[in-house]
């Protein structure tokens, strides 16, 4: 079968958008940034599932990047930040509104979406990845995945539509992930949910070879050859059931089930006083983590989670009103200053304590800018 080009309005030269034996190729070609995600990036990624949506010859979608380091490292933050600096606000709310109706287009995506997460899997990265759970696709992970939604770190909060996905991990997991920030590699990712099957990285250039020469009579064809291939034996089963997020679970549930952040410090401070062994140390270590956190994105992050019991649209629309209290009043500038740009890891956080932020002022970060009527995102649905 002929591949397919896109057109010159919807290419962009760091996003391969193919067709090869029914199935629609998405490769990311940015490996300098990591495949951090452009607007055009975002565009032509979007461009490429509405052309094949209701095209009978696709059956499945593949999402993946070449290179070893990253499947994608989240957003353009760099972008952001001087578009922010130089008043453009219009580049910012154009990124974050065409990414997240990508996100939303993944998460109800009528054809299987199959993602293979290899390297660094963060913020945007999670984003064009995650939702392949709905769409009767695959999130595949190797030994070399690292995911995370480190947002707290840089003054900004779980985006992408992930509050969705948090909220419905196990037990306290998705509110520690929100608020810490923390890496979790293969393992933990299956045993959270946020990843389906694990395959040896070796054998994933074999594979996509495979899947653009086998004959696959349906989309289920698809999926079933993937779990077929990536069909976990004993040792993968132990490795989840001794992941770094299984051994520290009960101690997660203890601790981030606490109804604020400054009760989930408290918790730990007391663990950290009293608790024997193991324990102990983890709440030091955890609490050390929170410290170095902008206490404001900890706070509207717990609220991120604890507001996504609905439908991803509504968690979409949210993201979108945040990020422009999150640039405009929060730490987001800063943190990106702090960490990306001048890398001096000394930010000045708008509150220094985690006790010190007033709950009046993360609900008024929620506060959205728009009119339901004249919302970017009003025409989303699930």
């Amino acid at each position: 079968m002929p591949q397919e080009a896109p057109s010159a309005s919807q290419a962009d030269p760091h996003v391969v958008a193919r067709v090869a034996n029914r199935i629609g190729l998405i490769e990311l070609e940015r490996p300098q940034a990591l495949n951090a995600l452009s607007t055009g990036m975002v565009r032509a990624m979007l461009a490429a599932l509405e052309r094949w949506r209701d095209d009978a010859d696709v059956l499945a979608v593949v999402v993946r990047s070449r290179h070893a380091r990253a499947f994608c490292a989240g957003g353009d933050i760099r972008f952001l930040h001087t578009s922010y600096r130089a008043g453009d606000q219009a580049a910012l709310d154009t990124f974050f509104a065409d990414e997240y109706r990508l996100n939303h287009a993944i998460f109800t995506y009528p054809k299987p979406y199959i993602a293979f997460m290899n390297g660094v899997v963060m913020g945007g990265g999670m984003g064009i990845s995650q939702g392949a759970y709905r769409t009767g696709g695959l999130r595949v992970v190797g030994a070399s995945t690292r995911m995370a939604m480190p947002e707290t770190r840089i003054g900004f909060f779980p985006d992408v539509g992930m509050g969705w996905f948090l909220v419905r991990t196990p037990g306290a997991i998705g509110r520690y992930l929100a608020v810490s920030g923390e890496t979790f590699d293969a393992a933990s990712a299956l045993y959270t949910g946020l990843a389906d099957v694990y395959l040896d990285e070796a054998a994933w250039p074999a594979l996509i070879d495979a899947l653009e020469t086998e004959s696959f009579a349906t989309s289920e064809d698809i999926v079933a050859y993937l779990r077929r291939v990536a069909a976990t034996g004993a040792q993968m089963r132990n490795a989840i059931d001794t992941c770094a997020l299984a051994g520290s679970r009960e101690w997660i549930d203890r601790h981030f089930s606490q109804a604020d952040v400054p009760a989930i410090a408290a918790s730990l401070a007391a663990a950290q006083r009293e608790a024997e062994g193991p324990e102990r140390e983890w709440a030091g270590q955890i609490l050390d983590v929170l410290r170095e956190r902008s206490p404001l994105s900890m706070a509207v992050s717990l609220e991120v989670v604890s507001r996504a019991e609905g439908a991803m649209a509504d968690v979409l629309r949210r993201d979108l009103d945040l990020t422009r209290s999150s640039f405009a009043r929060g730490d987001a500038m800063e943190g990106i200053r702090a960490r990306i740009i001048d890398k001096d890891n000394r930010p000045v956080w708008r509150f220094a304590r985690i006790e010190d932020v007033p709950a009046s002022e993360v609900e008024s970060m929620f506060e959205s800018p728009w009119t339901v009527a004249d919302h970017p995102l009003r025409d989303l649905q699930e």
